[in-house]
């Protein structure tokens, strides 16, 4: 499985990407600018980053990401999952609601998903 794993600023630049593509690299510059307050330096040193590590290709001046949001999504989910909760979702759902009380909505909705996602 590729390695989709962003680091913050990473993920933030892709969001950036993801909301805009395709996008001319000048006008990612400016947005950077305004939205992180990065400078051209900084947001072309994250593109060549990304792009070597496939996430994104950066051709005539026109940015566009290679793989989508759910995937990277995904695959951080999954890490987590296996990292902190040794691949337990239901450890994971108690440590994420902690005491939290859900609303008819939120449980409908869960149940939905979990309906969905039975084999």
């Amino acid at each position: 499985m590729q390695d989709y794993k962003l680091f913050d600023a990473e993920y933030r630049l892709m969001d950036i990407i993801w909301e805009l593509e395709p996008v001319n690299s000048t006008q990612l510059c400016r947005v950077c600018l305004e939205r992180l307050g990065w400078k051209k330096a900084t947001t072309y040193t994250m593109l060549r980053k990304l792009g070597d590590r496939g996430l994104l290709r950066n051709q005539s001046a026109t940015v566009t990401a290679l793989v989508g949001r759910e995937q990277v999504r995904q695959r951080e989910s999954q890490a987590v999952l296996e990292r902190s909760f040794g691949g337990s979702l239901p450890a994971f759902l108690t440590a994420f609601l902690g005491g939290h009380k859900l609303t008819q909505a939120e449980a409908e909705e869960l149940r939905q998903i979990i309906e969905e996602a039975v084999e």
